[in-house]
């Protein structure tokens, strides 16, 4: 079981959502904050190592969902949080169209 450092973990999840259909948007000057939207799609997915701050609320408030991954992890529990993530955005998308 070998496990990923946050920045390949990072690198896999945003690798795995764009995967689904979804395009990055948008990404901090440090690259630790990636923002991807499906198409079509008025929100976004976060992926980051770090929970949201308010200037990144106020810059985007079309994030409905973040992943964070803050600690080294496996590919397979990197590729859970990506589903789990998944979940969360269709539901928050479900929630605020109607």
């Amino acid at each position: 079981m070998s496990l990923l450092n946050p920045t390949a973990a990072l690198t896999r999840a945003v690798a795995g959502i764009a995967a689904q259909g979804f395009a990055v948007v948008a990404r901090n000057t440090r690259g630790d904050s990636v923002y991807l939207k499906p198409e079509g799609s008025a929100f976004a997915l976060r992926v980051s190592n770090h929970a949201r701050t308010p200037k990144q609320r106020a810059n985007h408030p079309d994030s409905v969902t973040s992943l964070v991954i803050r600690q080294p992890k496996t590919a397979a529990q990197v590729d859970a949080l990506v589903a789990e993530a998944l979940r969360n955005f269709a539901g928050e998308c479900r929630k605020r169209e109607g």
